[in-house]
C-alpha cells in the first residue's frame, strides 16, 4: 500500500487557517481541507469540485475532482478524512499519478466522479472514479482501497467493462452492505451507466472488499439513466434511485445480492426549471438510508412554484422501494421568495427511524433565480429531527460567490454535478467547493467544512413540509440534458 502523495508545507499550512464566508448571513466559519497543487497548463487551476462523503464509526471521508478541465474530467482525484465525525481534518492526498501531474507512465490522462464508501464487513474504505482520454473514458471504474481507515490508499483496482461493443462510462456511485443480519453483508455494489450504450444502467458487486468485482450488468428492463446512488436496507435489499432518461426519478432493485436487478419503479416525475446563468445543474437524486431500512431520495423540481420560476428542494421516501410517498417540499423559504435551490447533499442518520429519523441537507442556491445584477452563488444547510415533517432555520454556510470564480466547462461553470452530507455522532458533516477571488491563479476555488453540524430538535423544527402529488411537465424528456464527464 502506498501513502497518498503528501502536500507540500505551504499547503498544509493552507488546511489550517480557518475563514469566514462573506456575504449577508454568511456567518460560518469555514475550515479549508483542501487545495488544488496542479499546476499543468491543460486543466483549470485551482479548482477543488464535485464532493462526496461517507461516515462510519466516527470517521468521514471526503473525496473531490481537483484541477477540473473544461471538457471532462480532473488532474486527479483527491481524498481527505477526519477521524473526529468532521471536527477536524487531517491533510489531504491525491490517488492517482495521471498524465498531466508529470507521471508519463500513467496510462490515462484525467479522471471523473469520485465517490467514497464503507465496507464493515472487511474494514475498507472504497473510493470509485473513472478515468478518461481526452472527450473519452477508460472502458474501466477504478476502487481504491484504505485498510487503514482512509488514512493511506493502495493502487486502483479496475472494474471490469461491460460486455458491449460500445463503451463509455459515466456516473459510478459505490456503496456496501453494512447489515451483519444481512445475507450479503460484505457485498459492495458500483452503479454506473454506459453512456456509449444509450445512458444503459449498469452494476458491479464486489463480495472481498473491493478486491475483485463482476462484470456489469443491465437491469431486467434495461433502464437507462445516470446518477443512481445504491443504498442497502437491513435485509439486504439494495435499491438504487436514479434520474432516467424519460424525465423521472425512477429506482431499481435486487434481492439476491447483485446476482440480477429488477426493472425500475418510478418514484415521482420532475418538474425542472434551467437556472439562470449558467450554472451546471440537473437533477440528479441523492439518496440515503434510515436504520429501519426507509430511503429517503432528494433533488431539485420546481413543481410547487407557480410558473416553475425556480426550483425547491424536493423529496420522497420508501419503505421497500415500490411504493414511495408524496413528494415533499424543503421549506426552505416561502414559494414565492423568488430563489432557485439545486444540487442537495442529503444525510440520513443510519442509526435513526421512524417518526425521530434526523435528516440533514446541504444545498446551493441564487437568493433571486433571476440574478439580476448578477448571479450571486450561495451554500445552505438545513435539518429535520422527524423524518422530514418538520425543518429547523435553514443556514447559509459560504457565499455569496461569483460564477467566474468557479470553475468553467462545456456544460456551464460547476461546484459538482452532487455534492454530499453525512451524519456522524448525531451531527451533520459535510465538505463543499466554494470560489473566491483569485489572486495568484486563474481560480481559488476549493473544498472547505463548516465543522459538526447540529440537527435542529422538535422544538426548533417549525417549519412545516408541503406535500403533493405526483406533477409532469409538458416535453421534461427531452429537456433533461444528462450530465457527463463533459
Amino acid at each position: 500500500m502506498h501513502q497518498v502523495r503528501a502536500w507540500t508545507a505551504a499547503l498544509a499550512l493552507a488546511v489550517a487557517v480557518l475563514v469566514t464566508a462573506t456575504g449577508a448571513q454568511a456567518n460560518v466559519a469555514l475550515t479549508q481541507v483542501s487545495a488544488d497543487p496542479y499546476t499543468n497548463s491543460t486543466s483549470q487551476h485551482a479548482t477543488d469540485v464535485e464532493p462526496d462523503t461517507f461516515a462510519d464509526h466516527g470517521t468521514v471521508v471526503a473525496t473531490f475532482q481537483v484541477g477540473r478541465f473544461f471538457n471532462g474530467g480532473a488532474s486527479d482525484i483527491g481524498v481527505v478524512r477526519s477521524g473526529d465525525g468532521g471536527a477536524t481534518w487531517d491533510a489531504p492526498g491525491f490517488l492517482h499519478n495521471t498524465f498531466n501531474s508529470g507521471d508519463a507512465s500513467s496510462p490515462f490522462e484525467r479522471v471523473s466522479d469520485p465517490s467514497v464508501a464503507f465496507d464493515a464487513a472487511h474494514g475498507v474504505w472504497l473510493v470509485s472514479s473513472i478515468p478518461l482520454f481526452p472527450n473519452t473514458s477508460v472502458p474501466t471504474v477504478f476502487v481504491n482501497r484504505s485498510t487503514d481507515d482512509g488514512r493511506t490508499w493502495g493502487p486502483a483496482i479496475s472494474i471490469p467493462p461491460p460486455i458491449t461493443n460500445s463503451v463509455d462510462l459515466d456516473k459510478n456511485w459505490t456503496a456496501c452492505d453494512n447489515h451483519p443480519s444481512s445475507p450479503f453483508f460484505g457485498h459492495c455494489y458500483t452503479e454506473l451507466d454506459n453512456f456509449g450504450d444509450g445512458d444503459l444502467e449498469l452494476m458491479s458487486t464486489s463480495t472481498d472488499g473491493g478486491l475483485t468485482w463482476s462484470v456489469p450488468i443491465r437491469t431486467d428492463g434495461n433502464d437507462k439513466g445516470l446518477g443512481g446512488q445504491p443504498v442497502v436496507q437491513p435485509s439486504g435489499r439494495v435499491l438504487v434511485p436514479f434520474e432516467s432518461l424519460n424525465g423521472t426519478i425512477s429506482s431499481f432493485s435486487s434481492d439476491n445480492g447483485g446476482a440480477s436487478w429488477n426493472k425500475a419503479v418510478t418514484v415521482s416525475h420532475i418538474r425542472f426549471h434551467r437556472n439562470t446563468g449558467g450554472l451546471r445543474t440537473s437533477p440528479l437524486p441523492s439518496a440515503e438510508i434510515a436504520a429501519d431500512g426507509r430511503v429517503f431520495v432528494a433533488w431539485e423540481d420546481c413543481r410547487f412554484r407557480k410558473k416553475c420560476p425556480g426550483n425547491d428542494i424536493v423529496f420522497s421516501s420508501s419503505t421497500d422501494g415500490i411504493d414511495w410517498s408524496d413528494v415533499a417540499r424543503v421549506p426552505i423559504d416561502d414559494i414565492t421568495s423568488g430563489a432557485d435551490h439545486f444540487i442537495p447533499g442529503l444525510a440520513v442518520d443510519p442509526t435513526t427511524s421512524g417518526s425521530a429519523t434526523k435528516l440533514a441537507l446541504t444545498y446551493y442556491f441564487y437568493p433571486d433565480s433571476s440574478c439580476t445584477g448578477g448571479c450571486q452563488l450561495d451554500v445552505g444547510y438545513i435539518s429535520s429531527p422527524d423524518g422530514g415533517a418538520h425543518w429547523g432555520a435553514p443556514t447559509q454556510l459560504a457565499g455569496p460567490m461569483t460564477l467566474d470564480q468557479i470553475a468553467q466547462t462545456s456544460q456551464g461553470r460547476m461546484v459538482g454535478d452532487y455534492i454530499s452530507t453525512s451524519i456522524s455522532g448525531g451531527f451533520a458533516a459535510t465538505v463543499f467547493a466554494v470560489g473566491k477571488p483569485s489572486t495568484a491563479a486563474a481560480f481559488d476555488e476549493a473544498m472547505y467544512s463548516p465543522g459538526r453540524l447540529t440537527i435542529a430538535t422538535a422544538a426548533e423544527a417549525t417549519r412545516l413540509s408541503t406535500t403533493a402529488g405526483v406533477a409532469t411537465g409538458p416535453g421534461i424528456g427531452a429537456t433533461i440534458q444528462a450530465i457527463r464527464q463533459d
